[in-house]
């Protein structure tokens, strides 16, 4: 047999050794693929997180203030001095809050100590939303009030499934004048995670079966830090002029104030607000009644249901120490019986879960005034809507 050559030994050997070490060197080790793997899904995340507060920057704005709002299928009718007149403030909740409805937002603790939270950024359905709005109109129709304020009413809604709830209450009191004031407009909120709160165009609905001569959109001040101005409403008051026969303005104030404000601070500075408007038209010589949802304890009443819960850290007092001189709060009849808001932490059950009263009326001096609590039992809202009788001097 034949032998072949080729060099030494110790050559060929080391040829061998060679090629094996090039063939290990273009193999990556396994740990090498998942290092690089999860470094760029580290980097696709911070450039949607990047993306995404772009976009949420983009679509950022706040409403100027002095707005002047149309007034739609406006009256002729003039409300006179001497005569009884109603009128309802009621926060629909979006049309989510049936009485078993919790919401991610809201936190509490029970009187034994444990922690409670809720859940829902949404309705349920789009099916509850609607009977929900259906069930808060017909509680607000059934007193048949001359004058009507609505907050949180939404016009188009990721969380109330695209329901024009604005639409549907002019459709109902079609024989009112209206006017609408936007106070929450965002673009699609990813949080929380596992139900996005999504987009919304909601705010407040002043109607009236008598004339309304002018309506202006107030901008309150509002927390602007970096993740709040994303999420917080953009607070305003809706301020409507009913003109009287004797020449003078009666003003009605829809309003919503702040919550989930830690230290007060941003709700001081709104009441410091409200109160400039209310001294100017004092000195005007005109009446005034304001009314909606405060997001604080009006009628001393943090500790007046029986509750299983502590008292939230969002109830805060105010009262007429408060308020510009000349003004005063008008705490209804059946305060004692009735509240207004439930904390919504967890279901509604009467006797468990906290209640107190925040929504209801300010009138100037010189209106004689009364009001009911109307008890919704919660059914279809966080919150009773409240009817003030009035009649000017």
């Amino acid at each position: 047999m034949k032998k072949i050559s080729g060099g030494s030994g110790t050559e060929a050997g080391n040829w061998v050794e060679e090629q094996k070490q090039r063939k290990q060197s273009g193999k990556k080790k396994p740990w090498k693929w998942i290092a690089a793997a999860f470094g760029g899904v580290i980097l696709l995340l911070a450039l949607l997180a990047g993306g995404y507060v772009t976009y949420m920057q983009i679509q950022y704005y706040r409403i100027e203030d002095n707005q002047l709002i149309a007034t739609e299928n406006n009256r002729e009718e003039k409300i006179r001095p001497g005569m009884p007149y109603t009128l309802m403030t009621y926060n629909i909740g979006f049309g989510a809050y049936s009485d078993d409805y919790t919401f991610f937002m809201d936190a509490g603790e029970m009187e034994d100590g444990t922690k409670t939270a809720g859940s829902s950024a949404r309705a349920k359905s789009r099916e509850e939303a609607l009977a929900n709005t259906e069930g808060s109109i017909g509680l607000l129709k059934a007193e048949d009030p001359d004058f009507v304020f609505v907050q949180e009413a939404d016009e188009k809604a990721t969380r109330s499934y695209g329901i024009n709830q604005v639409e549907l209450l002019k459709a109902a009191f079609s024989d009112y004048a209206s006017a609408f004031a936007c106070n929450f407009h965002s673009a699609y909120l990813l949080y929380p995670f596992h139900e996005p709160h999504g987009s919304v165009q909601a705010g407040m609905l002043t109607l009236g079966k008598y004339q309304i001569s002018e309506s202006v959109r107030r901008q309150f001040p509002v927390d602007n830090s970096f993740v709040t101005k994303f999420t917080d409403l953009d607070r305003c008051f809706l301020v409507s002029r009913i003109p009287l026969e004797n020449g003078k303005e009666l003003l009605l104030i829809n309003l919503h104030l702040s919550a989930y404000d830690e230290g007060g601070k941003i709700r001081a500075k709104q009441l410091a607000l409200l109160n400039q408007v209310f001294e100017e038209e004092r000195e005007k010589g005109n009446y005034v009644i304001a009314g909606g949802d405060f997001n604080h304890d009006i009628a001393g009443s943090i500790e007046s249901f029986p509750t299983r819960q502590k008292v939230p850290d969002w109830v805060f007092e105010l009262d007429d120490s408060q308020l510009a001189e000349g003004y005063h709060f008008v705490k209804a009849d059946n305060a004692a019986g009735v509240p207004t808001c439930r904390g919504a932490d967890i279901p509604y059950e009467k006797g468990v879960t906290y209640t107190v009263i925040v929504d209801g009326f300010i009138v100037s001096d010189g209106i004689r005034a009364y009001a009911e609590n109307v008890d919704g039992e919660f059914r279809y809202s966080d919150h009773n809507p409240v009817k003030l009788t009035f009649e000017l001097p």
